[in-house]
Parts: C-alpha cells; sequence; structure tokens
C-alpha cells in the first residue's frame, strides 16, 4: 500500500482494493460512504472503541442470566465459542468485500444475491437496531425513572434521590434524555466523530464490571455469597429445551457486523481492520466473561434476566444503595452513549431501503435531518408503549440478528459467486447456519412454549 494520506488516495482516483476511502459512489451499488472534508482518516484505538462500543449493549445485561441456566463452564464456553463464530463470520465478510470491492454489507449481498439480498439485508439491520435501540431507551427509563411490573413497582434511581415529581417520570426523562443526548450525537455524519464517546462508553462499561467484581468479592469474603453452579440443571425435557433459549441472547451480545464495513471505510489504513476486530472481540470477551461470572456469583439462582434489575434490593454491604446506585448510573449512561453508534447504520440503511437511487445521505442534509428525526421519534415512541423488552429482545435475536451475524455471511460464502471460498470456509459456514436455524427454531419454540404455559396457568 502506498504512502499517501487517505485524501490523497481518494483524490487519486486509484482503483486499489485497498483504496476503500473512495470518493462517493452511486447508492446503486449498495454504498454509502461519510463526507470527509479534510478527514485524513481514523485511528487505530478509535476504530477499536467505536467497534466495541457496537458489540457492548444491552446484551451485557442478560449475560449473567444465561449463567444461571447454562452453569459457569458451559457459559464461559459458550461466549468464548460466539466470540471465535463472529470472528469467522466478519472475516468472510472482509474477505470477499475485498474481492469484489465491496464497500458496505449491502453492497456484499447485493453482489451475491442482486437486490433482493441487499434489500433483505436493509430489513434485517432494520428490524435489529430499531428493537434493540428500543431496549436500550427502555432499560434507560427503567433505571432512571422507575417502572411498575406484576403490581410491583421498582424505583428509579431519580425518585429513590428527589421523591416522585412529574419531571422524573418516565416520558419525560426519556424525552430530555432524547433531546439532550440522542438527538445531538445522531447528528455526526463520521462514524469516527464517535470515538471520544465510544471511549467514555467502553470505560462506563468497565465501571459497571469494576463495582460488580469489588461487591461479589466483599460478599465473597464475608461469606455472604454462595459457590455458583459449574454445570446446567438438566431434569427433565423441558430444563434441555430451555439451554437453548440463551443462544438468541449470545448472538445479540456479539452483533457489530453492520458497522464493520464504515469503520474500515473510515480507518488511516484499511488493512488494519482485522486487527481492529480482533481486539475488539477480545476486549468485549473479557468483559463478557467477567461480567457473567461475578454478576452470577452475587445473585446466584435469583440473577434476573435484566441483572440491573437486581440491583434495587438490599446488598447486605456498607454503603450497599450507593453502590446499586452507581452501578445502574454507569451503564444507563453507557448506553446512552452506545445509542448513536448503534444508530448509525440504522439511517444509512433505511436511506439505502427507501432513497436507493438518491444521492448519498451526506450530501443532502435535508434528507440527513428528516430521516434522523423520524427514526428518532419511532424509537422513543416504542420505548414508551411497548412494555415489555426481553420477550422483543429474544425475537430480535433469534431472527434478525442471527441473520446479521451468521446466515447471511455464510450464505456470501456458500452462494461463492468468484469461486474464492475453500473447503474449510464451506464447512464452517454449513455448521453456521445448521447451528442458527436449528438452535434459534428451538429458542423460539421454548419461549413460546414457557408463555403459553404461563398464561394457562394463570387462566
Amino acid at each position: 500500500m502506498d504512502d499517501a494520506s487517505p485524501s490523497q488516495r481518494r483524490s487519486s482516483g486509484s482503483s486499489s482494493s485497498n483504496d476503500v476511502a473512495a470518493p462517493l459512489l452511486p447508492k446503486s451499488q449498495g454504498e454509502e460512504v461519510a463526507a470527509y472534508d479534510e478527514f485524513n482518516g481514523a485511528s487505530f484505538s478509535g476504530a477499536v472503541f467505536n467497534l466495541s462500543t457496537t458489540i457492548i449493549g444491552a446484551g451485557i445485561m442478560a449475560l449473567p442470566a444465561t449463567m444461571k441456566i447454562l452453569g459457569l463452564v458451559l457459559g464461559i464456553a459458550m461466549i468464548v465459542v460466539m466470540a471465535f463464530l463472529t470472528d469467522a463470520s466478519i472475516e468472510f465478510l472482509l474477505r470477499f468485500s475485498k474481492i469484489k470491492r465491496s464497500r458496505s454489507y449491502g453492497g456484499l449481498m447485493g453482489d451475491s444475491f442482486g437486490k433482493p439480498g441487499k434489500v433483505l439485508l436493509q430489513v434485517a439491520v432494520l428490524v435489529n437496531n430499531i428493537g434493540v435501540l428500543i431496549v436500550y431507551m427502555i432499560i434507560i427509563g427503567d433505571v432512571l425513572a422507575g417502572k411498575t411490573e406484576d403490581g410491583t413497582h421498582h424505583h428509579g434511581v431519580l425518585e429513590g434521590w428527589f421523591g416522585h415529581h412529574w419531571w422524573n417520570g418516565r416520558a419525560f426523562v426519556l424525552l430530555i434524555t432524547t433531546l439532550g443526548v440522542f438527538a445531538p450525537l445522531a447528528c455526526f455524519k463520521r462514524i469516527d466523530s464517535l470515538r471520544f464517546t465510544s471511549a467514555l462508553s467502553v470505560a462506563l462499561a468497565v465501571v459497571f464490571l469494576v463495582i460488580t467484581a469489588g461487591i461479589s468479592i466483599m460478599k465473597l469474603i464475608s461469606g455472604g455469597v454462595a459457590m455458583p453452579r459449574l454445570l446446567p440443571d438438566v431434569s427433565d425435557l423441558t430444563s434441555f429445551w430451555n439451554l437453548f433459549t440463551v443462544v438468541p441472547v449470545l448472538v445479540t451480545a456479539f452483533i457489530c457486523h453492520y458497522n464493520v464495513h464504515s469503520i474500515q471505510n473510515e480507518l488511516d489504513d484499511p488493512s488494519q481492520i482485522r486487527p481492529v476486530v480482533r481486539s475488539a472481540l477480545m476486549l468485549c470477551s473479557s468483559v463478557y466473561i467477567m461480567t457473567s461470572i461475578f454478576g452470577f456469583l452475587l445473585f446466584g439462582d435469583d440473577t434476573l434476566d435484566d441483572v440491573l434489575a437486581n440491583f434495587d434490593t438490599d446488598l447486605g454491604i456498607p454503603f450497599g444503595s450507593v453502590l446499586n446506585d452507581a452501578v445502574r448510573v454507569s451503564y444507563a449512561l453507557h448506553l446512552m452513549l452506545v445509542f448513536p453508534i448503534v444508530f448509525y447504520p440504522l439511517r444509512i440503511n433505511i436511506d439505502g431501503l427507501f432513497f436507493p437511487s438518491s444521492p448519498s445521505l451526506t450530501s443532502s442534509n435535508v434528507r440527513f435531518g428528516c430521516l434522523s428525526a423520524s427514526l428518532i421519534t419511532v424509537i422513543f415512541l416504542g420505548a414508551n408503549f411497548i412494555p415489555s423488552i426481553w420477550d422483543a429482545f429474544q425475537f430480535t435475536g433469534a431472527t434478525a440478528a442471527v441473520c446479521l451475524g451468521f446466515i447471511f455471511p455464510a450464505s456470501v460464502i456458500l452462494k461463492d459467486r468468484h469461486s474464492r471460498a475453500t473447503g474449510r470456509d464451506t464447512t464452517l459456514a454449513v455448521f453456521m447456519i445448521v447451528l442458527a436455524v436449528m438452535s434459534n427454531a428451538v429458542a423460539i419454540y421454548s419461549d413460546a412454549y414457557a408463555l403459553f404455559k404461563k398464561h394457562t396457568h394463570r387462566g
């Protein structure tokens, strides 16, 4: 690769396959590139933080609950396996994008399967990202303003500090958060512009982990926690099928594929994208494993689907209420900063879906602003009117997320339009699809069966 800067390579009209930061291309080829001006390329660390922030979202809150189902040994092993499969699926996307010189996930799907493939990818991003962002906003509302579930009111942080007032009610808190945090951060046209908020976001996730670990160790020393279960408790067929319900959560926890091309396109040295991906996956896997261990160690079989909900109880240690608030506030702030990273590819793919023949989104301030405002409004309304997040979270993970993370990348390999796939690639691709389809079909069946039994029992 030559020594010219990205801006010099863009102006030179070079057609090198490494020259991924080229000028604006027609969206009919599935491409969407930011307007760079004097931008000289993103740094390695900024790219790692942005990809890590894409990965670490609300999924981390459900990982301790997966340990309750799988046990620590199998649970940790599944996190490691999922990380390796994610790395392999992203490698598929990057390698075949380089062969075709596709600058986006949608462009690669379009090359492999034509317009239907590209549209299917865009719809999957729409379903996955809108669902995930609604989940983020609901959790932020639960943490700050509280919620009522099954007749029990769980106090939010603001309610605990100041008492109940109109200005710390759920709708008003979410409105202020949307206007004061989400809307401004959604206005950036380059994903690299979010590198500092992404670094802060990762730091807040580490703060959450450190506090949780500290509480767990304190209670372990004082004898306040029992030895966590190492293996799953499988006593009947129902408990066996229940093991598969963790798959959508684990898949969702590692989904970042829709942002990989955007991050690569802005890198100062695009060939560094593979080390960026592996660094981000190692960082996130470490955080996931530690959070799972200490969260399950702390709450054991009482671990809830959203472990944040466990932090509104008496921890039985000095300054327990302060630590509870610190855990919840740090993660609410983390999710606020994750929001624009997930929103960025959502806006690009919605624009490509509804305005495929228009110029680049970054060249039209009116379209950019209208799409951003419309999407934020839909997410805000969804967060205020959808009562439960975890059924939707399971549905998203078992459908759109598994397609984005495994089925689509594996399908590109099996299609192999350019005859570049190896025997190992084909074997791994078949394994990904079989694992994804079977495990998620079982997960959907198990969730539906559990929901049916619950309603039948109530009736």
